[in-house]
């Protein structure tokens, strides 16, 4: 259930749940994912305008830990101000939240990982954060490209991915497992 958007870290929950966040471009599908994981059509907004995210969407799963829908970045149509600031507020919130146990970076499979996700990637290894990737949209592509994908990703970037399709349901398996398995390990 959606709980909260923060635009600060002033504004964070104040319990003692587990967060992990979930990050990527604009428009690669956070909100789908979401959506697919809670089994609820309008849990998260889904927009076709991307950077309609702009603060930290705060979901409580079972009353047990928190899915953070994190602003995208790269191509969200909004003035360099704006996106300045999410990126201080993301910033803020991967480096000094105490409860962000894991990050779920969302990967669109037809392309390569931007410069952003890369350096992203490349700062989070320096956190020492948990990071499952995931391949979404995989639906677009045929099984083989898909398999080829991962195994290119795994090769140049050393990133095991799950490839995720909400059309089909591809992967939500996996993600949950891996979601709760990580909940788990920090309990």
């Amino acid at each position: 259930m959606f709980v909260d958007s923060c635009h600060s870290l002033s504004q964070l929950p104040k319990d003692k749940k587990a967060h992990i966040a979930i990050a990527g471009r604009s428009n690669v599908g956070k909100s789908s994912l979401l959506n697919k994981f809670a089994g609820l059509k309008k849990l998260a907004k889904v927009s076709s305008t991307p950077g309609k995210t702009r603060a930290l969407n705060f979901f409580d799963i079972n009353n047990k830990f928190y899915l953070v829908d994190l602003p995208g970045y790269g191509y969200a149509k909004v003035s360099r101000s704006i996106s300045k600031s999410w990126g201080k507020l993301i910033e803020e919130y991967l480096l000094d939240c105490e409860k962000l146990i894991g990050l779920i970076l969302l990967l669109d499979c037809r392309r390569d990982p931007s410069r952003e996700d890369l350096e992203l990637l490349n700062w989070l290894s320096t956190r020492q954060l948990p990071v499952m990737t995931v391949m979404t949209k995989s639906d677009k592509l045929s099984k083989s490209r898909i398999i080829k994908k991962q195994l290119e990703l795994e090769k140049e970037y050393g990133l095991v991915t799950i490839p995720f399709s909400i059309v089909s349901g591809a992967g939500i398996k996996e993600l949950t497992d891996s979601i709760f398995n990580l909940t788990n390990l920090k309990n």
